[in-house]
């Protein structure tokens, strides 16, 4: 190991779904807080036309302070850096919306100072009225800008939690030729060589791999949770569940759901299959028998199992703890 560790600054919280609610909808704010989603993220930026963005601020405002949202996780997407509704929006939930939000998704971030920045105005705010509740940052990557300066992104602030991709505006920062908001593409493929199968095989690629494994990367490295962004066609479960199930494997913790039908599949996924967590626990079992006798390494099931056999058996047992925590 390196001389230098990763410290897990983020708080340790289970962040399988997080569902997107409209602050211009507060008739659906009650209903999104006794819902099975994780996480709520109460939405003043793409999901607010712009004549109800400060009618947005107010609903969101007074719902923090007027609704029981239990044990859930809540934040606020605020308005982007480059609009006059983004410091409106950061002083009025920090000095106006109780002691409730968790955390605030700044979008478009596109280098560390902007998240210095917003960390200025939370931290002068919270000063300003006492707050005693520490408010969370998470950050939104979804231009080519982010991207570029992801690493130090994720090292620009201490109140930093999680970063979150997100593929429409990324595709658009890019200009790659998909109107898809996630999930595949048709065009983005390969055939099998000319002389083999007939016919030749296609087989598509992931628009997304490299973005998301960059996130991924920086999140690990910074002690930040992943998290993967929208899927827009809701109708889609099986797509669905295909980007969210390969998202999970490379390393991110949860998923956004942009429609309520989504935080089951969400949770689903996102939940370490039993099997898997039978095996780590078993693995765990093995590992401490196989040092009480003075082992390094020992077989199970076949298979050798060693030091990194704990380190990736006990992530998925403290992640199993996590959503077992939440369920109760």
């Amino acid at each position: 190991m390196s001389f230098k560790t990763i410290e897990r600054q983020a708080p340790v919280r289970a962040y399988r779904s997080k569902l997107f609610v409209p602050g211009s909808r507060p008739e659906l704010f009650a209903k999104a807080a006794a819902g099975a989603a994780d996480v709520l993220c109460l939405d003043i930026e793409d999901a607010v036309a712009p004549s109800d963005k400060d009618k947005a601020r107010e609903n969101i405002v007074a719902a923090l302070n007027d609704i029981d949202f239990g044990g859930k996780t809540v934040t606020a997407r605020i308005n982007g850096l480059d609009t006059h509704w983004c410091y409106r929006d950061v002083i009025a939930l920090v000095e106006r919306g109780g002691e409730r939000l968790d955390a605030i998704l700044i979008p478009k971030v596109g280098c560390a100072a902007d998240v210095y920045a917003i960390d200025v105005l939370v931290t002068q705010a919270s000063q300003a009225v006492g707050r005693k509740k520490r408010i969370g940052l998470e950050v939104l990557i979804e231009t080519v800008l982010g991207l570029e300066n992801i690493h130090e992104i994720a090292g620009a602030s201490r109140r930093l939690e999680s970063l979150h991709f997100g593929s429409a505006d990324f595709a658009a920062s890019q200009r790659m030729r998909t109107t898809n908001i996630g999930g595949a593409n048709a065009g983005y493929a390969v055939l099998t060589d000319k002389d083999g199968d007939t016919p030749r095989d296609s087989h598509w690629n992931d628009l997304w791999h490299y973005p998301i494994f960059r996130m991924v990367t920086a999140c690990r490295a910074h002690g930040l949770t992943p998290v993967d962004g929208p899927f827009g066609d809701y109708a889609d479960q099986d797509g669905f569940r295909a980007q969210a199930t390969r998202s999970a494997i490379l390393g991110c913790e949860g998923k956004w759901a942009i429609h309520p039908s989504q935080v089951a599949l969400c949770n689903e996924v996102f939940t370490p299959p039993q099997q898997e967590v039978a095996r780590a626990r078993a693995i765990l079992a093995a590992m401490k028998d196989a040092q009480a006798k003075g082992l390094g390494a020992v077989s199970l099931d076949g298979v050798l199992i060693d030091a990194a056999s704990i380190r990736q058996a006990e992530t998925i047992v403290a992640q199993m703890a996590l959503i077992e925590a939440r369920g109760s």
